[in-house]
């Protein structure tokens, strides 16, 4: 095992070929966690906007009139 070891640490080409491979996995690793990370921001925007127009329609609503809410129900309303 020893042997293993200083054979390993011993040769700069292994050593390179390894150091790649690491960096190309932390690589892969930091990209996966940007665009997960990428992703919750659109859906917070997303959300945020919805919320937006969902108070704005609920404003307009409350100020109508009670006469025209009533009419405005009515039509959504089964006979």
């Amino acid at each position: 095992m020893t042997a293993l070891l200083s054979f390993l640490s011993g040769n700069p080409a292994i050593l390179g070929v390894l150091a790649s491979a690491i960096a190309a996995l932390g690589w892969g690793f930091h990209q996966r966690l940007a665009g997960a990370k990428a992703e919750r921001d659109r859906q917070t925007k997303a959300e945020a906007a919805a919320r937006d127009i969902a108070d704005q329609v609920d404003n307009d609503i409350g100020a109508l009139p009670a006469d025209a809410v009533k009419k405005e129900l009515k039509s959504w309303a089964r006979d």
